[in-house]
């Protein structure tokens, strides 16, 4: 069976990040949407938050299932069985953080591939820092 993960904080997941899971799912039996939860990161969503979106959002997506986890990404990948790890790239800046990410993980099980898929030209400006930024100016105040 193959097997991916598509670890991130997706504190919101995106449209971006939707888009990417979608066009990389045909390529595998099964992709975990892998929410990281990082003790010290504070975020504007809570764990069962950002997986109850992920979930909604995945809903007609039968080999996407979204999960939780602490700790190293590789350590995920060997709990899940997993063979590969998939990243979205926007940027030339994220493009140089991902290589460099994929080679640790490399290192630490050279059998686990990772995977740079480049976001649809429509998402290259979305990010889940600008979703955060829009959601936290959002005024509930009646109009005039």
């Amino acid at each position: 069976m193959a097997i991916a993960i598509f670890p991130g904080s997706f504190d919101p997941f995106t449209a971006g990040h939707e888009a990417i899971l979608r066009r990389v799912l045909p390529l595998f039996d099964q992709v975990y949407v892998a929410v990281g939860v990082n003790s010290e990161k504070r975020y504007m969503f809570s764990p069962d938050e950002r997986l109850s979106l992920i979930r909604r959002t995945l809903a007609d997506c039968p080999t996407a299932m979204a999960v939780s986890y602490d700790g190293m990404t590789i350590d995920l990948c060997h709990t899940l069985g997993a063979q590969a790890i998939i990243r979205g790239i926007r940027t030339a800046k994220d493009l140089e953080y991902e290589q460099t990410v994929a080679a640790v993980n490399r290192l630490q099980d050279p059998s686990i591939e990772t995977l740079l898929v480049m976001a649809d030209p429509e998402h290259i400006d979305i990010s889940s820092t600008l979703e955060r930024e829009r959601i936290s100016h959002q005024c509930n105040c009646p109009t005039t």
